[in-house]
């Protein structure tokens, strides 16, 4: 895992956008021209499991969508409001705020004191599949270490995997395990 410090210092990293049918070692090889270096892309994106945090194709998430919500794929999963502004242009609800499938405001553009109070209803229902899309793009955009930083990132890495002399030592390469193998009666 990398430092939690380091990880708000965005000086040291640069914002990038994983492809479709991109893996670890394609982003590597394109962003540091090797693709042994999947791990740094890993690491420094904070990506643990990649199974579960590595962004999946776009067949893939339909599938996975599909598997997951059957028949309610295209169900509404929630609301969300639109993006109101008034007629000077200026904000008066942003997008993206999740409320109920009745939520309403008052009309904006009905200006006129004597006019009775109109409301609108700015909501939009977004589906599981929807849904599942945006999760899967928000792990599109990940901070990758920039390459100025990188052979000081590796060198620090082999530093840290260094084993210390402990009761597991055995070489400066290795270390003593329990036995896995070993079961309880």
């Amino acid at each position: 895992k990398l430092r939690d410090d380091l990880q708000n210092v965005f000086t040291i990293f640069d914002k990038y956008q994983i492809r479709e049918g991109a893996r670890p070692d394609t982003v590597a090889e394109e962003f540091y021209g090797d693709a042994e270096l999947d791990w740094v892309v890993l690491m420094t994106a904070g990506i643990i499991n990649v199974r579960n945090e590595w962004p999946l194709s776009d067949k893939d998430v339909y599938d996975y969508s599909l598997e997951v919500h059957g028949d309610n794929l295209n169900n509404v999963r929630f609301y969300e409001t639109k993006e109101i502004k008034d007629s000077e242009n200026r904000l008066i609800l942003p997008a993206g705020k999740i409320v109920d499938s009745d939520f309403t405001i008052p009309d904006p553009h009905i200006q006129i004191e004597s006019a009775p109070i109109t409301t609108i209803n700015p909501v939009v229902g977004i589906s599981n599949y929807e849904y599942e899309v945006r999760k899967n793009n928000e792990k599109r955009s990940i901070y990758l270490l920039k390459r100025s930083y990188l052979q000081q990132f590796i060198n620090d890495m082999k530093n840290e995997m260094i084993y210390a002399r402990s009761s597991e030592y055995v070489t400066n390469d290795l270390i003593a395990t329990e036995n896995t193998r070993v079961t309880m009666p």
